[in-house]
């Protein structure tokens, strides 16, 4: 029997898992952070928390002999999937990262392409004055001092009772969102501008088509630089990953 830990939190960790857990000879254990107050909860193993940094890792991965590792977590987690990298080098564990590709801008898009959330927030100043923000409650305070500005801001869980939040509308909701659902969102609430994390893949994909039809700016903030290691762009290429690890 071979274990293996995903690092989780995506759609493409949840169903990883799921596929592996019907797979002969593999244990499945996923880890979620636990920020979302009712995540996507795969089927095998799970423990919600963190690590405590790459120590605490490193020893999770040696107390539970972990055989094998997979890092699915969100393309903006930026620190777990690094922390992950060196404890995994120190254990000698198999690693991969499944990230799913980032968006491309194309004809019709009018993308404002930023390094960070601080920088989408400059660039709103005096250029927007409704603006679609999805990039999460943690994100929330970068906006907070545009007060000339009304937001609509979109999350899965509401932000804390004492957390900087701009002025606007919160609006609860988890993807994958339709394209009649975000073309009716931005034309009901007059947005001129869409601000997003380029997270790729299909389920909030339809705001940006939306904008594009629409002939709206968005404030696309960039990918972070994911660790050089072993990766795949899909849950398939994962799964053959996991197999090929079995055959030896």
């Amino acid at each position: 029997m071979m274990r293996l830990l995903i690092l989780g939190g995506t759609g493409d960790a949840a169903e990883l898992a799921t596929k592996l857990a019907t797979m002969e000879g593999v244990e499945v254990i996923t880890s979620l952070a636990g920020r979302t107050r009712e995540p996507l909860v795969p089927l095998g193993d799970l423990r919600i928390g963190g690590f405590g940094g790459v120590a605490g890792l490193t020893n999770y991965l040696r107390v539970m002999q972990i055989d094998l590792l997979i890092d699915a977590t969100h393309p903006f987690a930026t620190q777990i999937s690094w922390n992950a990298v060196d404890a995994a080098t120190i254990v000698g564990v198999p690693h991969l990262i499944l990230i799913r590709p980032p968006w491309e801008k194309v004809s019709g898009d009018r993308w404002i392409e930023v390094d960070s959330v601080e920088a989408a927030a400059t660039v709103l100043q005096n250029q927007a004055q409704r603006v679609f923000l999805t990039v999460g409650r943690q994100e929330l305070a970068a906006f907070a001092d545009l007060k000339d500005i009304w937001f609509l801001m979109r999350m899965i869980d509401p932000p804390s009772e004492d957390a900087l939040v701009p002025p606007g509308m919160l609006l609860c909701d988890r993807g994958p969102f339709t394209l009649n659902n975000e073309r009716e969102i931005l034309i009901h609430h007059n947005i001129d501008t869409i601000v997003s994390k380029n997270s790729g893949g299909d389920a909030i994909y339809a705001k940006i088509i939306a904008a594009r039809e629409l002939e709206l700016k968005v404030v696309m903030v960039n990918r972070p630089t994911i660790p050089l290691v072993d990766y795949v762009t899909d849950v398939d290429a994962a799964l053959a990953w996991v197999f090929d690890k079995l055959q030896y």
